[in-house]
C-alpha cells in the first residue's frame, strides 16, 4: 500500500492478547483518535476487538 499524510497504512492489534494483527487504512481528518474495530481472529476463533497501535 502506497503511505500517504492523509490516508495512513495503520496495524490493528488483537485485544485478545494473540498477537493477530490486520493492516488497513484509515483517514486522519475523519478519524483523529485511535480506531478500533470489531473484526474476526483466527487464533481465539471469535470476533473481538482491534485496536491501532501506533
Amino acid at each position: 500500500m502506497a503511505r500517504t499524510t492523509t490516508r495512513p497504512v495503520v496495524r490493528l492489534k488483537s485485544t485478545a492478547g494473540t498477537g493477530v494483527t490486520y493492516v488497513t487504512r484509515k483517514s486522519r481528518l475523519n478519524d483523529p483518535d485511535r480506531l478500533v474495530l470489531r473484526k474476526y481472529d483466527p487464533v481465539a476463533g471469535r470476533h473481538v476487538a482491534f485496536r491501532e497501535e501506533r
